[in-house]
């Protein structure tokens, strides 16, 4: 296997006297901390299994009369999850915001049937033509008959109350009405459900997770779901162990700002330090890489799905608030608001990660230093096969939700879980791409392992690496059938543990070697970065990967541990606001002045990521991690609130600096002359586009619904009548000039400024600067002089 070294880009990394030494105590502690969650995550993850809802073999009614069985609820999650029900509503707090959530809505229609049968029975009429006080005295019996748990585990059967009863016999006919009409239910394909039996299992389904948000889980006072949702006519208020450790989390907040803010002034070394006058960076003046070139037309199709990402998210937003009218057109006909979702959550899942992927491959060919035979062949053959799968997933999300194969809706089509709807099919075919996309990261970086000064680089690079494809592995370890508390649980062991925390490890991975090869930082202070990030991330990243899991099913212990846990995650947040400005004089240096300018923009997207940092992912995720106010929040339009601002400020804007490196690298200073001023104004139409989102239409809805949930109960917050209120829908309709302002100024300039740089490499080839690097070099000398 022959291979050509290069000289060019990677230069500075492996010029740099000294191998990049580190303490051993950095290796233990990061060591240390990753033994430490990952044993608290996995016991969480194993009591999932033990503490949860039990699923009863048949449910009877108070005569004895057989209901339905544990294989008819199982058949209704399935019914569920291929109608793309969890992109319209929720259920236990999770899923889309369109709909309501489907189990309190079930259980307040309990409540009501229980307070008009007490009513009945003790006053000889309904519950609607009581007095006031009546009425007092009526709700104050209810939670007494709801809030017993009937199920006998010896014998597997559940015992309906009378009430209980009566809303799953009525609950087909309520359900065939919500989704009849897309005006009524968020945009949903008219009459999406009419078969009676499915009709019948869903309302199983539904039934049975509203008794277990209200059944007291043996030998407690609370529910299966901690007393979520939120609704005092059946007794579910917030339970005491939500605010012991909301309090406690405040501590842990405050003791591990401390703690880091005693270390790190106690090292001042350790803060961003910029490179010392003898680092000289050699501006690359062309790309010798055959392999980096293909990594363009990559970029090309991350700006595309990044475009129609947003083109759907704009149609998602006319659904919230004209569901049923989209310019005097019927829009659910042909892309009904459960499909849009979808497509928008997938879409951004693959443009995120196809840039991540694409500055894996750039930067581990950096570090290698060597091109080797059939590397293009090979990167193109992974280029096919990521559009194999993004493309053909896409497609057949649509064709699962029409039903063109409902029997291999599961494998082909929609699985329907939310974030992850991706088909089993496509799944197995993406496990594949990433590994085979690892091996080239591998391959590409092999040389540098031998090479004493970027050893530990290259070691801590391709670990963090791995984690990409070996942390999405859970996704794939449920069906259709399996119990929501696992699925939940796996669920974020992606959502939040892939994306949150190993995406962002090996982020840091890739800005410590695009700084080092900048000239703006030593490789000693690009190793100290990546662990420094790894311990304050993952130490409270992993365990705090269970504050989703508050109300989906599991015991106190996970409250404990994740309530307490996640609120570290604020910590390196707050010391990257702190230390702003020292992080942007390492971009001050008078030896790396040619670099920063040649590369301001993939830097200035770099420091936005800061800003969204600290505001998205800081302020407003620890708004909603804390448990007591979870209680209240989930599911309300404050969740979004965090997820747009940390999702696309945060990885988003790094994956499009990654992009926009390959970009820069791929054309010569001529050609990006006339594609600067494109990325110039996505750059602002991003980041304003973004900013009002939250503040137009975003912050204030999950605000005005958190409202309702304190006055009416979580039921009616998420309710049609609430959510689709006038002024919800005047809300909704405010978000139109953010996202027309991220769309025209920032999702389409960047798609032309990705699309000319590929024409520019296709007709000239790799460009030649004037200058050499070397030439470059004395010029950074003498102006620094």
């Amino acid at each position: 296997m022959s291979a050509q070294t290069d000289g060019q880009f990677g230069q500075v990394l492996r010029s740099q006297e000294g191998p990049a030494g580190i303490s051993r105590w950095w290796i233990i502690c990061l060591s240390v901390i990753m033994i430490f969650g990952f044993t608290i995550l996995l016991t969480i993850t194993g009591l999932a299994f033990v503490e949860k809802p039990p699923i009863p073999e048949q449910v009877v009614g108070p005569d004895g009369r057989p209901l339905f069985t544990a294989q008819e609820i199982k058949e209704g999650q399935e019914v569920f999850l291929a109608k793309g029900l969890m992109s319209n509503g929720t259920v236990w707090g999770h899923g889309s915001y369109l709909g309501p959530d489907f189990p309190a809505l079930t259980l307040h229609r309990v409540g009501e049937a229980q307070a008009d049968l007490l009513a009945r029975s003790i006053h000889g009429k309904p519950f609607d033509s009581l007095s006031e006080g009546q009425r007092d005295e009526i709700t104050a019996l209810v939670p007494g008959k709801l809030r017993v748990n009937r199920y006998d585990a010896k014998s597997g059967t559940l015992v309906f109350t009378p009430a209980e009863t009566v809303i799953f016999e009525m609950s087909p006919a309520l359900w065939r009405e919500y989704l009849a009409s897309p005006v009524n239910n968020g945009g949903l394909k008219a009459n999406l459900i009419t078969d009676p039996e499915e009709l019948r299992k869903l309302s199983a389904y539904f039934s049975w997770m509203a008794w277990a948000s209200v059944a007291p889980r043996p030998g407690s006072d609370v529910s299966y779901t901690n007393n979520f949702p939120y609704d005092p006519l059946v007794g579910n208020h917030t339970p005491t162990l939500a605010f012991i450790w909301s309090a406690a989390s405040l501590l842990f907040l405050l003791g591990g700002i401390g703690l880091a803010l005693f270390v790190l002034g106690r090292n001042p070394s350790w803060d961003w330090t910029p490179a010392a006058e003898k680092l000289l960076p050699g501006v690359p003046g062309h790309l010798v890489s055959p392999s980096q070139g293909a990594l363009v037309k990559f970029v090309v199709v991350v700006a595309l799905l990044l475009l129609t990402q947003t083109l759907v998210g704009g149609g998602v937003a006319h659904f919230r608030a004209d569901p049923g009218n989209f310019y005097g057109f019927d829009l659910s006909v042909i892309f009904p608001s459960s499909l849009l979702r979808t497509w928008h959550l997938q879409l951004m899942i693959f443009w995120l990660a196809t840039g991540f992927v694409v500055g894996g491959l750039f930067l581990s060919r950096v570090l290698g230093g060597k091109e080797y035979d059939c590397e293009k062949n090979l990167t193109n053959l992974l280029f096919a096969a990521f559009a194999v799968v993004i493309f053909g997933s896409l497609l057949c999300d649509w064709g699962g939700m029409v039903g063109f194969w409902p029997k291999l809706t599961f494998w082909l089509g929609s699985q329907g879980w939310e974030y992850l709807e991706i088909g089993r099919f496509w799944q197995f075919l993406l496990i594949a791409g990433l590994l085979g996309w690892f091996v080239l990261v591998v391959r590409n970086a092999w040389p540098s392992l031998e090479n004493r000064a970027t050893r530990a680089l290259t070691v801590m690079f391709l670990i963090s690496a791995f984690t990409i494809p070996f942390f999405y592995l859970p996704a794939i370890f449920y069906t259709g059938e399996t119990h929501y508390t696992i699925v939940d649980t796996w669920r974020f062991w992606i959502i939040h543990l892939w994306v949150e925390g190993f995406f962002e490890l090996f982020a840091t991975a890739m800005v410590a070697l695009i700084f080092i090869e900048l000239g703006l930082v030593t490789k000693q202070m690009g190793l100290r970065m990546i662990f420094l990030d790894g311990i304050l991330v993952l130490s409270g990243g992993i365990i705090g990967t269970g504050h989703h899991w508050y109300f989906s099913g599991m015991g106190s212990f996970n409250m404990t541990m994740s309530g307490c846990f996640s609120a570290l995650e604020l910590v390196p947040l707050v010391l990257l606001c702190m230390e702003a400005g020292r992080f942007i004089k390492t971009t001050e240096n008078p030896y790396a002045q040619a670099m920063a300018l040649r590369y301001r923009w993939p830097l200035r997207f770099i420091m936005s990521v800061g800003f969204w940092n600290f505001v998205g992912a800081g302020v407003f995720g620890f708004l909603i991690n804390m448990p007591v106010v979870s209680y209240f929040e989930i599911g309300t339009y404050l969740t979004p609130n965090h997820g747009h601002a940390a999702m696309f400020g945060v990885f988003g804007l790094l994956s499009l600096s990654l992009c926009l490196l390959v970009l820069r690298q791929a054309n010569s200073d001529e050609n990006w002359a006339h594609v600067e001023k494109y990325v110039r104004v996505s750059f602002w139409g991003f980041n304003v586009g973004l900013l009002l989102m939250l503040v137009l239409s975003l912050l204030p809805a999950g605000f005005l619904q958190l409202g309702d949930v304190f006055a009416n109960g979580y039921w009616h917050a998420r309710s049609p009548e609430f959510t689709q209120s006038p002024l919800m829908a005047f809300i909704g309709w405010l978000r139109m000039p953010a996202d027309l302002i991220f769309i025209i100024f920032g999702a389409i300039p960047f798609f032309i400024a990705a699309l000319k740089p590929w024409s520019f490499y296709i007709r000239e080839g790799a460009p030649r600067d004037a200058e050499t690097p070397a030439e470059n070099a004395a010029e950074a000398r003498e102006e620094a002089k």
